[in-house]
């Protein structure tokens, strides 16, 4: 069997890198906690992000659920940010419907968190709706699948929120928007427009609420195809951390390649800091 190892980022480029960033942009599940379940690591990381002059924010592709949880859910963890620092994919989808399609109405296969979200923006929410939403939803029922199929074959545009083929969980993976999004592909025949990352949409977004150029962000998690991935081909840094999902083999085999590699967020800085 072949042995993988992992080329962690500890040289002085690396470093060097390191000390240009001015925004790092977290993922969540898998990077800062799993679960329910905070990472030992992650308070001490955040606190060595101010002390090296630098800031953080939090962006999560998980539409089950909206800012306002997000922000509860740290608190509880004992993280306290402003709710400008909790970003999300569903923000992403829904600036760019507001852009796109204004007026036009929706059908929203998602949880009751994401719906809300669509209300607060003033988006019309019923079945024969202008287009079809997919989120990630925990509360998917075979109707919701079998309008949206119904709307699909009519002619209506889909959109799913987030291409992730899975969300990490303490018990493992259970599945996720890009799951549900094949299942509606294999019914139709139609391939859905994702947001979130790594989409450019979410990017660009990331941009503009963080205000940075891209050279001076960096965005960190644990998965290839998304956290990763949405960097790739720009000035902004991609940093992957080995607590969520990516194995080493995943790593060694992938064509998405990281700008630097740890073993967790709180190697990022050594202990004698920058």
């Amino acid at each position: 069997m072949a042995e993988y190892t992992v080329p962690y980022s500890t040289t002085p480029e690396a470093r060097e890198r390191l000390r240009s960033i001015k925004m790092f942009v977290l993922d969540m599940d898998g990077t800062i906690y799993l679960g329910e379940r905070l990472f030992p690591f992650t308070r001490r990381f955040l606190e060595a992000v101010r002390a090296n002059g630098a800031d953080f924010c939090f962006f999560t592709n998980n539409s089950s659920k909206n800012r306002e949880a997000y922000l509860t859910k740290l608190q509880g963890m004992g993280i306290c940010i402003p709710p400008e620092k909790m970003l999300i994919s569903n923000g992403v989808i829904i600036d760019w419907l507001l852009k796109n399609h204004p007026g036009e109405s929706a059908y929203v296969v998602g949880t009751p968190a994401l719906r809300a979200d669509f209300q607060l923006a003033g988006i019309p929410q019923k079945e024969e709706a202008d287009y079809v939403v997919l989120g990630f939803d925990t509360t998917l029922t075979y109707e919701k699948l079998r309008v949206a199929c119904d709307l699909v074959r009519a002619g209506r545009p889909i959109y799913g929120v987030n291409p992730d083929w899975n969300c990490p969980v303490e018990g493992g993976f259970i599945p996720d928007c890009g799951s549900m999004a094949a299942l509606v592909k294999a019914s139709t025949g139609v391939q859905c427009e994702f947001f979130g990352k790594p989409s450019r949409h979410t990017l660009e977004y990331m941009l503009a609420h963080t205000g940075c150029k891209p050279q001076e962000m960096a965005v960190v998690g644990d998965r290839l195809y998304t956290d990763i991935a949405v960097a790739q081909g720009t000035a902004v840094t991609s940093i992957l951390v080995m607590s969520g999902e990516t194995t080493p083999e995943m790593l060694t085999e992938s064509s998405v390649k990281p700008d630097l590699v740890f073993p967790h967020i709180g190697c990022i800085f050594p202990e004698e800091g920058l």
